[in-house]
């Protein structure tokens, strides 16, 4: 099994060599694919280190474009069976990968969601961004009749007949809730197992707005009726 892990990367460059490291150090065969969406701030001064490196692929927006964008870029370049989104920031801890990657390597899913809320440690943080992301998660499972407790999650697996099965059309943070409708229509079997999660505040660089949790109200309702 060949692990692809893409990396959508904007204005990171606090962050960045060290979550390449942590990913590196993750005892599988992959390749990394970064995708870089015009950052500003000296993150793609970093990537090019990686240009032609074994086990790496680089690829750079010419404009900033938002999260989906990039992974639907780097969706067209991965080679693997298997496909991990992984954050540049350190939000999110590769030694969670084996977890991760259960279900599927023993043939129980082929779709694994990485829940911040099963039980696994982590930074104690915003309440609100709590309630609001329980709140689109129900309103989702609502629309697709799954059971997940946590939609917004950035850790999410899939097998290559997944992720080739899927058109990302948005360009932001909107690609959580149609990722997860357009895999609950095509009736993919998925899991979802407890991980660690250091969430970190905007001083510290975290991007995601209230905008975009009233932005994921319409994707949710969009792709359950109008896709």
């Amino acid at each position: 099994m060949k692990l692809s892990v893409v990396i959508p990367v904007y204005n990171e460059k606090d962050t960045l060599r060290e979550i390449i490291a942590r990913v590196q150090a993750a005892p599988y065969e992959k390749e990394i694919v970064l995708v870089d969406d015009f950052s500003e701030d000296g993150s793609r001064d970093i990537l090019e280190e990686y240009e032609g490196k074994d086990g790496f692929v680089v690829h750079y927006h010419p404009h900033n474009q938002g999260k989906g964008a990039a992974l639907r870029t780097g969706f067209k370049r991965l080679t693997g069976d298997v496909v991990i989104i992984q954050d540049a920031d350190l939000e999110y801890d590769p030694k969670d990968y084996a977890v991760l990657l259960g279900p599927i390597l023993d043939g129980r899913a082929e779709v694994v969601y990485g829940s911040r809320f099963l039980g696994g440690p982590h930074r104690v943080l915003f309440y609100w961004h709590y309630v609001a992301n329980k709140a689109l998660t129900t309103l989702s499972n609502m629309m697709t009749n799954l059971n997940l407790t946590d939609m917004e999650t950035g850790y999410k697996v899939f097998t290559r007949k997944v992720a080739d099965s899927i058109q990302i059309t948005c360009d932001r943070f909107g690609f959580e809730p149609e990722v997860t409708g357009k895999i609950a229509k095509l009736k993919f079997r998925v899991y979802e197992v407890p991980i660690s999660y250091s969430g970190r505040d905007y001083s510290e660089g975290k991007k995601i707005t209230w905008k975009d949790g009233v932005a994921a109200l319409w994707y949710i309702f969009k792709f359950r009726f109008l896709d």
